[in-house]
């Protein structure tokens, strides 16, 4: 019995071996670029803005004179005292509507699996990308519509 303990240990090592290099195959092979989705967004006045590579973008104020970033690749919404935070990938429309008494806007999503919900934009942003022009931002306060495709 004592023979096959040093084979043991050195069964358990190659395992982990092997785990630790598919670990770092499966990181390898995402795309480097995979950041943001390819959106057309619709303003007020049923102008339309394509973008690549969008994000949802916000800041977090700190104090008067700093702030914190956020890029994100989900909408956060919200639904009574629940926040959601919907990923892009799992969106094919949204459809927004101004909020009543200076509230957050009312977004209707429609999921690409034809499940649909109305929600509350939890914190106001933008959708952030880039068009043909150059890099644009597009206050989610003046949408109408966003289209992913």
């Amino acid at each position: 019995m004592n023979q096959h303990v040093p084979a043991l240990g050195l069964l358990r090592w190659a395992s982990a071996l092997v785990i630790l290099m598919l670990g770092v195959v499966a990181a390898l092979a995402e795309p480097k670029d995979h950041q943001g989705f390819h959106m057309v967004a619709t303003d007020e006045n049923n102008i339309e803005t394509e973008l690549q590579r969008t994000v949802f973008y916000y800041e977090e104020m700190l104090n008067e004179t700093s702030f914190i970033p956020h890029e994100l690749n989900a909408l956060p919404l919200k639904r009574g005292a629940t926040i959601v935070q919907v990923k892009f990938q799992t969106i094919q429309q949204i459809e927004f509507k101004p909020g009543l008494n200076g509230e957050a806007p009312t977004a209707i999503v429609m999921l690409t699996n034809g499940k649909a919900g109305e929600f509350q934009l939890a914190i106001m942003g933008s959708f952030k990308g880039l068009s043909d022009f150059g890099e644009v931002q597009v206050p989610v306060s003046g949408v109408r519509k966003v289209v992913f495709r």
